[in-house]
């Protein structure tokens, strides 16, 4: 793609599910530096992890990984990058692509395609990725949130209902968009976002997303080819990973 953009990885020692979870070892090394190993495969210009642990930032710094220490006051992931945009002083254009920190098996050209979706859709703040999906209990889980597009392949709501409701069962209905949790930024958003108070919507749904539609910001979704492998919430997710892990390496 013709414009650089960098990726950020923001990681919290904090978890509730999985404790500590940015350490966990996966094939001798710390989860967030297989996921930063793995951003490194795309395009980016450079990955930096962003996080608010000392602890974090020195191993980081022991596998030579770029990283940043931030605040331990953000309420979210995005409220982190806006720190990040703000201290490295990026250019309001600039794009910045958001890697959760459990994932790390993402595929780098998913990386890649919400770069390059951003810089081809310049009216747009963000971009994002959803797959399609037709399995009814996924449809009707509040764990997999679901996206509805408009004609310009712009977000019109994010849920975690079933959208959109298919009131005639017997008629053909538009494929369900699972929305997957991987965004490339306009630093200008990023910079903008961190003053602008909770929506009600994102409050109702817990979706954060939903601060940038409710304030009239263009959300550009793309298709992407299949599911990616699940980010890492549970010890019992832990142990696949690390299975998948060793088998990667045979």
């Amino acid at each position: 793609m013709a414009t650089p953009f960098i990726v950020v990885i923001p990681a919290r020692l904090a978890s509730t599910r999985l404790p500590r979870k940015p350490l966990a070892d996966i094939g001798g090394a710390p989860m967030v530096v297989r996921v930063a190993q793995q951003a490194a495969k795309c395009s980016a210009t450079k990955v930096l992890i962003a996080t608010d642990s000392q602890e974090i930032v020195e191993v980081c710094q022991q596998f030579g990984l770029d990283v940043i220490q931030t605040s331990d006051k953000h309420p979210t992931g995005t409220d982190r990058l806006s720190e990040v945009v703000n201290q490295l002083d990026l250019d309001g254009d600039a794009i910045v692509v958001n890697v959760q920190g459990d994932e790390p098996f993402i595929p780098p050209d998913l990386i890649n395609l919400v770069a390059q979706s951003l810089e081809n859709h310049p009216d747009c703040a963000i971009s994002t990725a959803a797959v399609t999906i037709s399995d009814s209990a996924e449809i009707k889980s509040p764990h997999a949130v679901k996206v509805v597009r408009n004609a310009k392949e712009e977000a019109l709501y994010f849920s975690r209902a079933s959208i959109p409701f298919h009131r005639d069962e017997h008629e053909a209905g538009i494929p369900y968009l699972r929305h997957l949790g991987i965004y490339a930024y306009r630093v200008h958003f990023l910079k903008a976002f961190a003053k602008l108070p909770p929506a009600p919507i994102e409050k109702m749904e817990a979706l954060e997303q939903l601060r940038a539609l409710y304030n009239g910001y263009k959300i550009h979704v793309q298709i992407y080819h299949e599911t990616p492998p699940a980010g890492i919430d549970t010890p019992e997710d832990l142990r696949k990973a690390q299975e998948q892990w060793q088998q990667l390496q045979k």
